[in-house]
């Protein structure tokens, strides 16, 4: 018998407990974690995420709608409005789906309105052609049936369902006045006030300005490619978003001011059904006008500008320079700009067109044809205002304005000084063993001459030699990227940062060697202004850079911007680009002296007025023969000690620039100094109003003087 006892095995039931306690206690801990998880999850919704599920949610039940706002004026320096908008009433029409209910055919699948809905949608078109006949302007464009059925937009090619139509623009008071009393009778339907753009009737610096197209037909510009981009985004502001039909800036200081000129859009909040159709209007957030653009450019001056430029074409056409007309002189350009300010006056691109036409319903093919050639502003690009008889652009060859730079980098690289004596032959040989050359213009021999005497009678000879030829020498083929640096800084190459849209760097051809021959070649060349084409902007800011003795200065085509209420937003002052100052004070006497050619447009000018003409020669083909054609050009400064104003005329195929392009710039500083004073006082505040008429001769003066002759 053992001593020894089996232990009993513990009791079921004892475990049983156990086991369920454990279980619910569990249970218990795990209910509390899913309780607090859900707390925290609504805590989550309620106060991080909610604002955001809250406009997802909005997104998905309300639509915003744009209302565009009235845009800011472009106004000349005196105030004259040369862009403006005028309010006009429109007709809008929201849809329901009475005119929009669809069927499906289920043979061939396609989907039309139902035959209800095509009749309603026949009745309202009918009802309001009858309307518009009966109330609208009886000389006005007259809308059929077809025109509001397609403005209708049934099948939302155009317009998404909520989206509101519109049927009709400037409507009459009496059309106004029926619709709102008649409202009920049309339901759906809204009068909204919108503008109409409209370009002064004068044609004043219309390719400056610019001109306007819808916002749907502006995809090619950068900024609206952005701005769609931005539309996307579920938290825009939708005030900056854009109607389809809204018009938007496309060239010129349209394009170049957009923002502040646009103002900001208003918009509806819509509430919208399932089918994206309109229910009703939650909120109206009102738009704001844009701001106002004061530009810099002289109303009075800048159509005498252009007047001058015609005119002086059609005297090309009719009388000799140079023993023969010039019939294919069909374009001009021209620039003034204030040497101290950098205020552009006149910017004049001729022959312009009527920018009204842009602000149509459509533009016809003829219309289009009439004015593709010159719609753009041929100051800043090489598209000119059309094109010479010979399809010549606007930018050309400097010719012999360049002398006076060029001058005054040989002063500089010290190939000679002030006083030195040259002697020009008439010619000038370069290349290899001296196999090529360069003469003077119609073979003239100058003798002995200083640098300035070189300028003054436009000496290719002793450009040839002493400043082509010696930067070759110096750098050898380096010497190009010498010339390109002293180019650059009088701003021929280069952006003048007037800010227009699409502005032309110019045409260098002194780094293509190859075409030249070789670097000697190049430098040669451009010595005299036969290797670089740039825009008349450029030449205007190069010679108001000479006047101010290596100052450059950006051009200013604005002054100030205004709000609404006529509150100075931003003013622009004077802005400094470059400053050249490695040159001696003596080598700009002596370019200033030098710049003194023989103009006969102002032999009774009463102003000292520096000044340089310029003729360059440009090659065309005429049934496969080679024939040269010259190009006019004249830039000048005036008075030549304490400048005011710098002047830049090109008149392509216009033959020599003194009898081509300076009797023009007579003109502009004529009007200059009759306006403002190229001595400070303005010549129409001494003309002394009386019954007789006494003192109109300052104003004849100021208007008749200069007009086209012959010169040298």
């Amino acid at each position: 018998m053992s001593l020894f006892r089996k232990q009993a095995a513990p009791s079921e039931e004892a475990s049983s407990k156990s086991t369920l306690g454990l279980r619910i206690n569990v249970f218990f801990f795990g209910t509390f974690l899913i309780f607090c998880v859900i707390i925290i999850r609504l805590a989550v919704l309620q106060f991080v995420e909610g604002p955001t599920l809250t406009e997802v949610e909005t997104s998905r039940d309300t639509k915003n709608v744009p209302l565009a706002a009235i845009r800011g004026e472009i106004k000349a320096a005196g105030g004259e409005p040369l862009a403006y908008s005028t309010p006009v009433q429109s007709l809008y029409i929201t849809l329901t789906t009475k005119f929009t209910a669809k069927v499906t055919d289920k043979e061939t699948g396609k989907t039309t309105l139902s035959p209800e809905a095509e009749a309603n949608a026949n009745e309202l078109a009918s009802r309001l052609v009858a309307d518009f006949n009966q109330y609208g302007d009886p000389d006005g464009v007259k809308l059929t049936e077809e025109d509001v059925i397609n403005s209708l937009d049934l099948y939302f090619k155009k317009y998404s369902g909520f989206m509101a139509r519109r049927i009709k623009s400037d409507l009459t008071e009496a059309e106004v006045a029926y619709f709102m009393e008649h409202k009920a009778e049309y339901p759906g339907i809204e009068i909204v006030e919108e503008s109409v753009r409209h370009y002064d009737k004068d044609s004043v610096a219309v390719q400056t300005v610019g001109y306007i197209k819808p916002f749907k037909s502006s995809g090619t510009l950068n900024i609206y490619k952005n701005i769609a981009n931005a539309m996307k985004k579920i938290d825009a502001d939708p005030g900056l978003n854009y109607k389809d039909d809204e018009f938007v800036g496309f060239d010129g200081l349209e394009l170049q001011y957009q923002r502040e000129l646009r103002g900001k859009n208003g918009y509806q909040v819509i509430s919208v059904n399932p089918q994206n159709m309109a229910e009703q209007v939650e909120e109206v957030v009102p738009p704001v006008k844009g701001n106002d653009i004061w530009t810099t450019i002289n109303k009075d001056i800048q159509m005498k500008t252009e007047q001058a430029i015609l005119d002086q074409i059609d005297w090309l056409h009719t009388h000799t320079v140079q023993g023969k007309t010039h019939p294919d002189a069909q374009t001009g350009y021209a620039v003034a700009m204030e040497v101290d300010t950098g205020k552009v006056v006149a910017m004049a691109s001729m022959p312009d067109y009527d920018t009204n036409v842009w602000t149509a319903e459509k533009m016809d093919t003829e219309v289009w044809n009439k004015i593709m050639g010159n719609y753009q502003n041929g100051t800043i690009t090489p598209y000119s205002s059309g094109m010479s008889g010979n399809g010549f652009g606007s930018t050309v060859l400097l010719g012999s304005t360049i002398k006076p730079l060029s001058v005054l980098i040989g002063l500089n690289e010290g190939f000679f000084g002030t006083s030195y004596i040259y002697t020009d032959r008439g010619i000038a040989y370069f290349g290899k063993n001296d196999a090529s050359s360069v003469r003077n213009s119609s073979g003239h021999v100058y003798g002995q001459m200083d640098p300035s005497r070189a300028i003054e009678k436009s000496s290719n000879a002793f450009m040839v030699d002493m400043i082509g030829k010696k930067l070759y020498e110096k750098y050898q083929g380096e010497g190009v990227n010498v010339w390109d640096t002293y180019m650059k800084e009088f701003g021929l190459g280069v952006s003048t940062k007037s800010g227009l849209p699409n502005e032309y760097l110019g045409q260098i051809n002194y780094t293509n060697i190859k075409a030249a021959g070789s670097a000697q070649a190049a430098l040669v060349y451009a010595s005299f202004g036969q290797q670089g084409s740039y825009t008349v902007l450029q030449l205007a800011q190069y010679a108001s850079t000479l006047a101010n003795e290596g100052i450059r200065v950006k051009p200013q085509l604005v002054s100030k911007i205004t709000d609404p209420e006529g509150n100075v937003v931003k003013e622009f002052d004077r802005e400094v680009l470059d400053a050249v100052t490695s040159f001696d004070k003596s080598y700009w006497r002596e370019i200033k002296k030098g710049m003194n050619s023989e103009v006969s447009a102002f032999s009774d000018f009463e102003y000292d007025f520096a000044r340089k003409t310029g003729t360059s020669q440009q090659e065309y083909y005429v049934k496969g023969r080679r024939e040269m054609a010259d190009n006019g050009v004249f830039i000048a400064f005036a008075p030549r000690e304490n400048p005011k104003l710098a002047v830049a005329v090109v008149i392509p195929e216009g033959g020599f620039g003194s009898s081509s392009a300076a009797p023009v710039a007579r003109k502009i500083f004529d009007a200059y100094d009759w306006e403002y004073g190229l001595d400070g006082v303005p010549k129409k505040s001494l003309q002394q109003a009386d019954a007789d008429g006494e003192g109109s001769g300052a104003s004849g003066q100021a208007e008749d003087t200069g007009t086209a002759n012959t010169g040298n």
